[in-house]
């Protein structure tokens, strides 16, 4: 009676709630989406509040669809966007602040400044990170300067910091001063406080950043019971936590990139790709963070990423900000109604420009437009800038590896657009793979919970829940895939802040 398991997929603009049984089927999906708040240029943040309820409505309605009641749960898994950032009441709850998303680029003035004191080879020794106002460090420091008393209720343990898996398990848990306050390895990684070879919270960086220690949570794995529900009003108490895990770790974990070397690109509000390192930190050498895979017990896996801010994100952009589309399914159609995109290149810099560049001042660039361009060219030319911008980091990925990646495996909402599929693999010269469901994102997190609460023995029982369905095979030759790489790095230059 309890084989199934409630994945919680908490993400930047809605919360998704699936339920699984151990075969990897979905029975029942609900996604909710909550308000983004945009304060100033480049600013941007989320109402704890209205991501809880968020939350809790997906449940409701995603278990109402599967037909499944609470005693049926063996296992919740949370996954989550990552870098954003909350500070919040342990006892009451209350935010100190509204969340600052990861996507917000207030703190890259305090970035700037560290590394003009030149502190970015030691951050970057220690965390595997660089300096950019994207992780939650320095967004976590802002907060504590800017709210009166936060300094000193953090430090004296009043306020709890955490991204929002922590926040998550607060609330199912109980939502009280003994309720647990906890983070998995992968999200404490992108924090710019962990220690990546140690798995701790490091005492120079918290130092650096003017962080106090009492402030945040306990660092766990991300599969093993953290804690169970207790005094919620739609799922009964005593369910195990038992999961957690960065979204794009997540989806690494949820591809079933489990032996080194294995890729996957999620294709969300931004676009990520990942590699399994095995049981090794790599240090990038071409722009890419060294970061944690997942922890299952005491194995730990280690991975490479590469950041593209803005990937989906640029298709809301030509709906909701220039009235292009109705709806993002148009875009397929649309730009298939035309052969290229007539020489119009796109730099989707809308939040700066994060891996390989690091350049958070880039600003978004369309060139290259005649007097013959349409609508259906600028789609187009949106679907190649995210195949080229990921594109950039499975390049950046092969030079760290001194060969080429030849297969990488696809998800995220994007990824049903058959046409952006076949453009990511022309532009990168890569096969890719498809599974056939694409929420690789709430499934890995259903599978480390499932490893969690003993429902799965290991990593391959749970992958048991991975069916890979669709291939994505280059059509192009080398050197016309080289003139279109030309053109595209000709543009990111022009949209550069250094240019």
């Amino acid at each position: 009676m309890t084989r199934h398991i409630l994945a919680i997929d908490q993400g930047t603009t809605g919360s998704t709630a699936l339920v699984m049984d151990v075969q990897g089927n979905t029975l029942g999906r609900a996604n909710r989406e909550f308000a983004q708040h945009f304060p100033k240029p480049g600013w941007v943040e989320h109402d704890a509040d209205e991501i809880w309820r968020s939350v809790e409505g997906a449940v409701r309605e995603a278990m109402r669809a599967a037909r499944v009641v609470g005693s049926e749960i063996g296992a919740i898994g949370i996954t989550n966007q990552r870098e954003t950032t909350l500070l919040w009441d342990r006892e009451t709850g209350v935010q100190a602040h509204r969340a600052i998303v990861w996507q917000d680029r207030r703190t890259a003035d305090r970035c700037a400044k560290l590394k003009a004191e030149g502190h970015e080879a030691a951050v970057r020794e220690r965390t595997g990170l660089v300096l950019d106002p994207y992780f939650s460090g320095t967004k976590l420091g802002w907060m504590l300067d800017q709210v009166a008393g936060a300094r000193e209720k953090a430090a004296s343990g009043q306020l709890a910091f955490g991204t929002i898996d922590s926040f998550l398990v607060w609330r199912l848990a109980g939502a009280n001063a003994s309720a647990p306050h906890v983070t998995d390895v992968t999200n404490a990684s992108r924090t710019l406080l962990m220690n990546l070879e140690a798995r701790s919270w490091d005492t120079a960086q918290c130092e650096l950043l003017s962080i106090p220690q009492a402030c945040l949570p306990r660092i766990v794995p991300s599969a093993g019971q953290v804690g169970e529900t207790k005094g919620l009003s739609f799922l009964p108490d005593g369910i195990p936590i038992s999961g957690m895990a960065g979204d794009q770790h997540a989806a690494l974990f949820g591809q079933a990139c489990l032996e080194p070397g294995q890729v996957k690109c999620t294709y969300g509000t931004g676009a990520f790709v990942v590699m399994n390192t095995g049981s090794q930190v790599v240090r990038s050498r071409f722009g890419l963070l060294s970061t944690l895979g997942w922890q299952i017990g005491d194995d730990v896996v280690y991975a490479l990423e590469g950041s593209a801010f803005i990937a989906g994100a640029a298709v809301q952009w030509l709906r909701d900000g220039l009235g292009l589309i109705q709806s993002a399914k148009e875009t397929e159609a649309l730009a298939r109604s035309v052969e290229d995109s007539g020489g119009v290149y796109f730099v989707p810099a809308l939040a700066g420009l994060g891996a390989p560049y690091w350049d958070p001042d880039a600003r978004g660039l369309i060139c290259g437009l005649t007097r013959g361009t349409t609508r259906a060219h600028l789609v187009r030319a949106t679907l190649d800038s995210i195949a080229l911008e990921v594109t950039d980091l499975v390049l950046a990925m092969g030079d760290d590896l001194e060969k080429p990646l030849s297969l990488m495996r696809v998800d995220g909402g994007a990824a049903a657009n058959d046409l952006l599929m076949q453009l990511q693999s022309d532009l990168a010269g890569i096969t890719v793979e498809r599974p056939s469901d694409l929420e690789t994102t709430a499934r890995g997190a259903a599978m480390l919970a499932g490893i969690g609460a003993g429902l799965f023995k290991d990593a391959q029982d749970a992958a048991k829940m991975v069916k890979i369905q669709d291939q994505f095979r280059v059509t192009i030759d080398g050197p016309e895939r080289e003139r279109r790489l030309a053109g595209w790095r000709d543009a990111v230059r022009r949209a550069r802040s250094s240019s």
